[in-house]
């Protein structure tokens, strides 16, 4: 799943937010879209913000970082903590 935020502005300088949800199989139509939103922005139209953001419904767990496992060494390529 995937949706696509862009922010326009109207002639007082006034933001507006946008928002377009698309399908886990429409990364391309994502792409395209956000494209065409930054060909708008480097027109000189009042557009700015564009971003995407994607989520897997077929994760397995949550989201986010789990705790370390034993032995992992995060500074491995720095010398030991003392």
């Amino acid at each position: 799943m995937y949706k696509v935020y862009w922010t326009t502005y109207d002639a007082d300088g006034v933001p507006a937010a946008h928002a377009e949800d698309y399908g886990p199989d429409q990364l391309a139509a994502v792409l395209a879209r956000c494209e065409a939103l930054r060909a708008r922005q480097r027109a000189g139209e009042p557009v700015g913000f564009v971003t995407m953001v994607s989520e897997n419904p077929y994760s397995v767990g949550h989201p986010g970082a789990a705790d370390v496992e034993p032995g992992y060494a995060w500074y491995k390529r720095r010398p030991p903590p003392r």
